[in-house]
């Protein structure tokens, strides 16, 4: 093999020795992103586990006070038609 063929080989495998640490470097880094966007992905969504625990425990709370104030408006109506037909028998009996 003559020694220029020989000097040419060498120089590309040197190249493609600098390429494929350029490529691990690259992969490298890629996985060092990689872990930090898995790592946010994670904090994201143990964030949006807890606004929906807020969320829902909002929402029964809710469910319980309008059930109260249903119960409460029943009792005010109930109520109110008591003096109603107090007021009406009352009446009746003045006009006699």
């Amino acid at each position: 093999m003559p020694e220029e063929e020989l000097a040419q080989r060498v120089a590309r495998l040197e190249r493609q020795v600098a390429d494929l640490a350029e490529r691990s470097a690259d992969a490298a880094a890629s996985r060092v992103l990689a872990a930090g966007a898995d790592r946010d992905v994670a904090e994201v969504r143990a964030e949006l586990r807890a606004h929906t625990g807020t969320l829902n425990a909002l929402r029964e709370d809710q469910n319980d006070l309008r059930d109260e104030m249903r119960r409460g408006f029943a009792t005010v109506n109930t109520s109110l038609q008591q003096i109603v037909t107090l007021l009406e028998a009352a009446g009746r009996e003045s006009g006699k």
